[in-house]
């Protein structure tokens, strides 16, 4: 399998002529979806701690929870903003071309690892991968972290493919994966374990190999990108007194998570992300299935192989330890890797010019053209695929139904429509409304909601994850885990919580499985005449 030279500069800066297709692809692909508002984290917390730096210029958010997320996702927001203007078109543009500047990384990979049609084969199935669909026009950090992530490996692994591995006399690829890596982790802090993992890696070469040099170099550069993260963490702590953000977001994504049992399902539901959901399962099938076929080409270099590996198996180590929730995104870096990998065993062992490798491409496309807008048989979260389209749309017409009849309602809802009805700048609502805050519409919290009454006045209730609706479901036989470990919790329906909140139901809609509804309780109100004295 062909490579390219481990130092070709100029080749790379032909690379970046392809920006301009690859970003126009992806904004023509997602153009029906660049006027939405906001979604989930977006305008929870991303938008609103990038809009307190674009209007106050502290790197702290304090219109949102302080949870010690590095800052470049807010820093590189705000720039487009002041470049752009403040709003969500601006916003959806910004992240479409982050978005193709990690395909761009994802295509350098491939194509200095293998040939030029493998690198075709694996940008393409990438980009329409539906959870990197889905994710390639939402601003979470996510996307920037993998952007920086793919262009650290795309300076890193080309040297490993060479057989005569020597010290590097022009460090710049050194330089160039260590800042790629830095910023990766200054765009989302579990980003650094890719780098570590790797640095940890080179170290144990060293303590190995003869010619030290190398490994030393690499060791150094890989390590180094902790570096501005420690900064960071130094800076938040001078300023707010604490390291990894406020005690509750460090109990809910880390402390509490410290449970043998609940890691080893973490671990296994990790896997299944990576091999199995949204259809991920046909090309890693397809490789399993002709890997009984004789090899036509040699493979990757062991080197690379075991690289990937690492960064694999750290990846899937650390999102089964870290994370109170189960979130795809969080593995946005390493799906092109899996396609990487299926795709040159396709290439080792099928004829070059013959129908296989087409056919497995095609049909692996096409299941992932299916997994964008078709739902699995089981839960999962709506920024998977275009479910969110529906959700948010949902979202809309339920708060503009609130605006038009109560404008000045306490509505009860939950995350992420508290949100969506107290920020008028995240695109939903014209004026922002009073809210009741619940974690969920489960019938626990319910209860705990009609025992307060007048608190609120109306509610805005909606399905918080997508379940299947018929008899086939898959998760069914996981749900108690899942019930205790992950949130996991059925909503109650409009009907039902009309019922238990004694309201009525007076706007509902359901759309590709998900559904939303308002509520009005009508309130009596004990009132006494005072009658007036005379002077």
């Amino acid at each position: 399998m062909p490579s390219p030279p481990v130092s070709d500069h100029s080749s790379a800066r032909r690379l970046w002529l392809l920006l301009p297709f690859f970003s126009i692809a992806v904004a023509l692909a997602h153009w029906t979806l660049l006027r939405l508002p906001y979604f989930w984290d977006e305008g929870g917390y991303y938008i609103p701690a990038a809009l307190d730096f674009f209007k106050t210029g502290t790197l702290i958010p304090q219109s949102t929870v302080t949870n010690a997320h590095p800052p470049l996702p807010s820093i590189l927001l705000a720039g487009w903003w002041h470049l752009a203007g403040f709003h969500i078109l601006s916003t959806r543009i910004l992240v479409c071309l982050v978005a193709a500047i990690a395909l761009l990384g994802v295509y350098r990979i491939s194509r200095s690892l293998a040939d030029l049609q493998v690198a075709i084969a694996t940008t393409l199935l990438t980009e329409i991968y539906p959870v990197w669909f889905a994710q390639s026009t939402l601003a979470h950090a996510d996307i920037f972290a993998a952007a920086c992530t793919l262009w650290g490996l795309s300076f890193y692994l080309p040297h490993l493919a060479s057989r005569d591995r020597k010290p590097i006399r022009d460090g710049r690829d050194l330089i160039l994966a260590a800042a790629m890596f830095s910023l990766a982790a200054l765009s989302k802090e579990t980003a650094i374990i890719t780098p570590l993992a790797l640095a940890a890696w080179e170290g144990v070469q060293a303590l190995r190999a003869q010619g030290k040099r190398l490994h030393i170099e690499w060791f150094g550069a890989l390590s180094a990108a902790i570096l501005p993260l420690l900064a960071w963490y130094a800076y938040h702590f001078h300023k707010t007194g604490f390291i990894f953000g406020n005690p509750e977001f460090l109990r809910y994504n880390a402390t509490a998570n410290l449970d043998a049992h609940r890691i080893a399902l973490c671990l296994w539901h990790r896997i299944l992300h990576l091999t199995v959901h949204m259809n991920m399962f046909v090309p890693v099938a397809c490789t399993a299935a002709i890997l009984i076929i004789p090899v036509a080409r040699p493979r990757l270099p062991r080197a690379i192989n075991i690289a990937l590996g690492i960064v694999l198996v750290a990846n899937l180590l650390e999102f089964s330890i870290l994370g109170g929730a189960l979130l795809t995104r969080y593995l946005l870096p390493l799906y092109p890797l899996i396609l990487l990998l299926c795709i040159v065993e396709w290439y080792r062992r099928l004829p070059q010019h013959g129908l296989g490798f087409i056919a497995l491409t095609t049909l692996s496309a096409v299941a992932f053209l299916c997994g964008i807008w078709i739902n699995p048989p089981y839960a999962f979260a709506p920024e998977d695929n275009l479910t969110y389209r529906n959700m948010i749309v949902l979202h809309q017409q339920a708060v503009l139904y609130i605006e038009e009849h109560y404008p000045a309602a306490t509505v009860l809802t939950a995350w992420p429509a508290t949100s969506e009805l107290a920020r008028p700048e995240i695109g939903y609502s014209n004026h922002p409304f009073a809210v009741a805050a619940i974690q969920n519409f489960s019938i626990e919290q319910m209860e705990k909601a009609a025992m307060d009454p007048g608190s609120y006045d109306t509610a805005l209730i909606f399905s918080t994850k997508w379940e299947p609706s018929g008899k086939v479901n898959l998760g069914r036989a996981n749900e108690p885990a899942d019930a205790k470990y992950f949130d996991f919790h059925h909503d109650l329906r409009p009907a039902e919580a009309a019922a238990l909140l004694h309201g009525e139901v007076v706007w509902k809609a359901h759309r590709g499985g998900e559904w939303a509804a308002v509520l009005h309780f009508p309130r009596s109100v004990d009132a006494q005449v005072t009658p007036l004295r005379r002077p």
